[in-house]
C-alpha cells in the first residue's frame, strides 16, 4: 500500500487546523505537530483534531514516517530548518506549504474566494452563512472559527457541504496566486505583508486569475447609509435594510460585499436580510466574551496589523468611555517593518483617557532577529505623549485592567498567534 498520510507541520494554527480538517471531511488521513502540543493551556484546535482521528507527533521528526507519510505541509510561520522539514528531505518526502495542498484540493472545484488584507475571515464566514440558510449548502474552509458553527468536536472553521466551495484566500507569501478561483470577493489591501505598491500589483494578478464574478470593493465603500448600533451595524444595499449583529462600519462593507457575491451566486435577494441577522461572527473577530457584574465589557479581537487595529480601536471607542487595549505583536519582523505607520495610528486613535498595554512580542522560536522589542515601542509611544505602558506578563496586564477598569469601559485584547490572549480576555472579567 502506498504512504497516504498527509503530515502537516504546526497543525493547531488557525489555518492549518481548518485545513486538517477540510482533508479528513474528503476522506483523507492526517497526522501533525506543533510546538503547542505539551501546553499547559487548552488548545481547542488540538482537541478537536483529535477527536476526528489525527495522530500528533512532538515537532522533532518522529511524525514523519517513510511508507506512512505521503507528503508534508507546513504553515508559512514554520521556518525550513523545522526538524519534521529536515526529516522530509532526509527521507524524500516531497512538502509544501499550505496554499499549495489548498490548490490541490480545490483542483475542479467550484471555488469562490475572498481576499483582502482585512476582513476576509469574516466575509467568508458570512458568505457561507448566507449560502448555507439560502439552501445552496457550501462547503467552507476559513482561516477563523465561525461561531454558528462550532460544536464539539470540530474546529468551527470548515462548514462540510456538498454546494460551490468558498474559502479565505491569503495574500501574504502571495499564498493566493496559487488559486484561479471560479468567482471573488476582494474588500482591501494594505501594506501589510508587503510595501504598498507591491500589494497592488499582487492583488491586480489575483483578480486576473478569477474566471468568474468579481466583487471588487477596492478604493470604494459597498456599503451605503451605514448606521451603527451599540453592538450592530447595519446599511442599504438595493433598497433593502441590512443589519448586522457585529460592531463596526467595516463589518458593514464586509456584509455588503458577502452579499452582493451571494446574488451573484443565486441567492433570493430577500433572504439575505433574514440571513445576517442570524450570524452570530467569528471567534476572535471582536468577540465579545462576556460582561462583569458593574458592566465592563470584556472583547478579544485578532487584529494585529496597522489597519485592522485602527478599525477595531475606533469600533470599541465609539461604545466605551475608556479603551484598555492589550496588545501583543505577533512577531519581531511585523513590529519592526510597521512600527512608523503603528506608531501614527496609536497616537492618533487613542484618547488620552484610554490605555494601550504591551505585552512582549509573540515568539515563535527560530531564527528571528529578536532586536526590536515592546518596550522599546512603548518607550516611543510616551514620547509623543500616547497613554502606554509595558506589561510583562499578561498577569500584569489582567491586574491593571482589574484595578483600574469599571462598568462603562472596554478591555480587549489583541493579536494574533497567542493561543493564551482569549483566556486573557476572559480574565478581565472573572
Amino acid at each position: 500500500m502506498p504512504p497516504n498520510v498527509i503530515h502537516l507541520v504546526g497543525a493547531a494554527g488557525t489555518g492549518m487546523s481548518a485545513l486538517a480538517e477540510a482533508l479528513l471531511d474528503c476522506g483523507e488521513a492526517v497526522s501533525g505537530s506543533d510546538r503547542f502540543l505539551d501546553s499547559s493551556a487548552p488548545v481547542p484546535a488540538l482537541q478537536a483534531l483529535r477527536s476526528q482521528g489525527v495522530e500528533f507527533f512532538p515537532q522533532d521528526g518522529s511524525g514523519i514516517r517513510p511508507g506512512i507519510t505521503a507528503r508534508v505541509v507546513a504553515s508559512v510561520a514554520v521556518e525550513d530548518d523545522n526538524p519534521d522539514l529536515a526529516a522530509a528531505r532526509r527521507a524524500n518526502i516531497p512538502s509544501s506549504r499550505r496554499a499549495d495542498e489548498l490548490a490541490r484540493l480545490f483542483d475542479g472545484r467550484r471555488l469562490v474566494a475572498v481576499a483582502g488584507t482585512s476582513g476576509k475571515s469574516t466575509t467568508t464566514a458570512m458568505l457561507g452563512h448566507l449560502l448555507r440558510c439560502c439552501g445552496m449548502d457550501p462547503r467552507v474552509v476559513n482561516g477563523a472559527p465561525c461561531v454558528n458553527w462550532m460544536r464539539p468536536g470540530r474546529t468551527g472553521a470548515v462548514l462540510a457541504g456538498n454546494g460551490p466551495w468558498v474559502a479565505e484566500a491569503d495574500e501574504s507569501n502571495r499564498q493566493f496566486l496559487a488559486f484561479s478561483p471560479a468567482a471573488a470577493i476582494i474588500l482591501n489591501e494594505s501594506a501589510d505583508h508587503f510595501p504598498i505598491a507591491e500589494t497592488h500589483a499582487l492583488f491586480d494578478e489575483f483578480a486576473s486569475r478569477v474566471r468568474g464574478p468579481v466583487v471588487d470593493a477596492r478604493g470604494e465603500n459597498p456599503a451605503h447609509d451605514v448606521v451603527e448600533g451599540e453592538w450592530s451595524v447595519s446599511f442599504s444595499l438595493d433598497g433593502m435594510r441590512i443589519a448586522v449583529p457585529l460592531p463596526g462600519a467595516y463589518n458593514a462593507e464586509n456584509a455588503s460585499a458577502a452579499c452582493r457575491m451571494a446574488i451573484a451566486l443565486g441567492a433570493a435577494r430577500e433572504s439575505l436580510a433574514p440571513a445576517l441577522a442570524t450570524f452570530r461572527g467569528l471567534a476572535r473577530r471582536m468577540q465579545l466574551v462576556g460582561r462583569r457584574a458593574d458592566g465592563l465589557r470584556a472583547v478579544d479581537d485578532y487584529a494585529h496589523n496597522t489597519e485592522k487595529l485602527r478599525a477595531s480601536l475606533l469600533a470599541l471607542r465609539k461604545r466605551s468611555e475608556r479603551l484598555f487595549a492589550v496588545w501583543r505583536p505577533h512577531g519581531y519582523g511585523p513590529l519592526r517593518a510597521m512600527w512608523d505607520d503603528l506608531l501614527e495610528m496609536f497616537t492618533a486613535t487613542l484618547r488620552p483617557d484610554d490605555r494601550l498595554l504591551l505585552l512582549p512580542v509573540f515568539d515563535a522560536g527560530g531564527t528571528a532577529d529578536r532586536s526590536v522589542r515592546s518596550e522599546d515601542f512603548v518607550a516611543a509611544l510616551a514620547s509623543r505623549g500616547a497613554p502606554a505602558r509595558f506589561a510583562a506578563t499578561p498577569g500584569d496586564a489582567a491586574a491593571v485592567v482589574r484595578a483600574e477598569a469599571r462598568g462603562r469601559d472596554i478591555a480587549a485584547t489583541f493579536g494574533a498567534r497567542d493561543p493564551g490572549l482569549p483566556i486573557l480576555a476572559k480574565s478581565f472579567i472573572s
